[in-house]
């Protein structure tokens, strides 16, 4: 059986299709650096929109870009309701996305406790005395 999506979840993905190109193309701020989008949860009433993001850069960086969006976000709004059409447009709402950080830090832990267990040049596997 085929999973439902709901709604709500449609407009969060075409948000998240639409907001790159808005920013791309008409926002032109030089304070936004390195951004991706990483997600967008949409109430069922639509009034509000998560949208989380990760940016490169440091941490000065990540909240001049929070900074940023919630500043535009108004004026992301009516580009959204210019594109997508709907009887009410969600207020945005930005939220910085840890997870991939959080990804990587667990890579590198993982990584480091393959390479202590690793078989020495002989064959062996080191053995605890």
């Amino acid at each position: 059986m085929a999973k439902d999506y709901s709604r709500s979840d449609r407009v969060g993905q075409q948000i998240l299709r639409e907001l790159p190109d808005i920013i791309r193309h008409e926002l032109k701020d030089p304070r936004i650096g390195m951004l991706t989008f990483t997600g967008v949860d949409v109430t069922r009433d639509y009034s509000h929109a998560k949208v989380y993001f990760t940016v490169l850069g440091s941490e000065e960086q990540r909240r001049e870009t929070l900074q940023t969006l919630a500043h535009a976000a108004g004026f992301l709004r009516v580009q959204l309701g210019h594109r997508i059409k709907l009887r009410t447009m969600p207020l945005l709402h930005f939220f910085y996305d840890e997870s991939v950080e959080r990804g990587m830090h667990l890579s590198k832990l993982i990584d480091a406790a393959v390479a202590d267990h690793a078989p020495d040049a002989d064959g062996s596997a080191d053995a605890e005395e």
